[in-house]
């Protein structure tokens, strides 16, 4: 039961430690934050619409936080992450019933794949020994200083992306027998029950914030047309920071006018928002004219005091977001989509292409 369990388990259970004076971190992974968005989650724990409400409004609470922690300092965001789940699982288990509830325990155990034997109540239930746990570290380590090789060579071209993966599903298999080497028969025998029926999370799609709603307290939409995020559930959203007189911006310009055009009839909406980055570009008149100039038709934020940049915990020009039709960030790309060849803007298209047919 155990090995037909770690065989779904998704790749970002395997992602590698931080290493801090020359060992291991063990980080606190965002998977109830992630998972719970989900719809195949609600289906899994049979939610009906009244407690998929109460969950959304549990998720309208660590949201925010969550979405601006990923640009914190490695630590900050650790802290973070950990407080908000704490926040989130004290909430969700006021909402769900005690079937629930286990059920979700068990998606999250299942979400941690083989280091799922980390968690406290793993260890405890377990009854994992303290030469167990040494052991399962050096494995750990051992597997993330192989993986960190791998991609090492992807980034260096000198593999492919599929013989990376090939090598990557090896390490997997390696930790995988190496962690049935350590536990007993009888530790074996009980992982059934601890983490249930296998999931397949390759049906989770959602697992990113829902996007910020837009900020006019120092800011100014340069259009009729403006837009509140919570008014646009059943659109999919293109979000786009630039600053007019930024080369790369512009380089994407057309991109967003063609998705406009072309998609804007099947329910795509794109928004600009203008946040200066020179003296220029904080002159209202200069951004209009600039706006005309550039054949902006659809509503565009002038973001003076920045603060729709810091709510979306945005770190640079050009910055692209692709939001669902239920409000929920889905993918995001920073820079020109097309810089030095990269085909950004067609895999940004064919995404866009997936949420209007969801």
């Amino acid at each position: 039961m155990f090995v037909a369990v770690v065989l779904h388990i998704p790749l970002a259970a395997f992602a590698a430690e931080s290493v801090s004076n020359g060992k291991p971190t063990q980080h606190t992974q965002p998977f109830l934050l992630q998972m719970i968005r989900d719809d195949s989650v609600h289906q899994e724990l049979r939610l009906d619409e009244s407690g998929i409400q109460q969950i959304e409004e549990a998720i309208a609470e660590v949201d925010p936080r969550w979405w601006t922690s990923r640009i914190k300092p490695p630590e900050q965001q650790q802290a973070e992450i950990k407080e908000l789940t704490e926040q989130l699982r004290k909430r969700l288990s006021n909402v769900l019933s005690q079937d629930q509830y286990r059920r979700l325990t068990e998606l999250e155990r299942q979400a941690h794949g083989t280091r799922m034997v980390r968690r406290a109540d793993i260890v405890s239930a377990l009854k994992i020994t303290p030469t167990q746990q040494s052991k399962f570290e050096k494995l750990f380590t051992d597997t993330d200083a192989e993986v960190a090789i791998i991609q090492k060579e992807l980034g260096d071209k000198t593999i492919n992306a599929e013989q990376a993966a090939r090598e990557i599903a090896t390490e997997q298999r390696n930790e995988r027998q190496g962690l049935l080497d350590i536990l007993t028969t009888d530790q074996q025998s009980q992982i059934g029950s601890l983490v249930g029926s296998t999931f397949d999370f390759s049906q989770v799609k959602r697992t990113y914030p829902r996007a910020p709603d837009f900020i006019t307290e120092g800011a100014e939409w340069l259009s009729d047309e403006t837009a509140q995020m919570p008014e646009l559930r059943g659109k999919v959203v293109a979000v786009f920071f630039y600053a007019f007189q930024c080369i790369n911006c512009q380089r994407n310009f057309p991109h967003y006018k063609a998705w406009h055009a072309d998609m804007g009839d099947d329910g795509l909406v794109i928004i600009g928002i203008q946040r200066p980055e020179t003296s220029a570009e904080r002159d209202i008149a200069k951004v209009r004219s600039a706006m005309a100039k550039d054949g902006f038709e659809f509503p565009v934020l002038f973001d003076r005091d920045s603060h729709n940049w810091d709510a979306w915990a945005n770190t640079m020009w050009p910055t692209t977001y692709l939001i669902d039709k239920k409000g929920y960030i889905r993918r995001w790309w920073q820079g020109e989509m097309n810089w030095q060849g990269t085909p950004g803007e067609q895999q940004m298209r064919e995404s866009i292409a997936t949420l209007l047919a969801e």
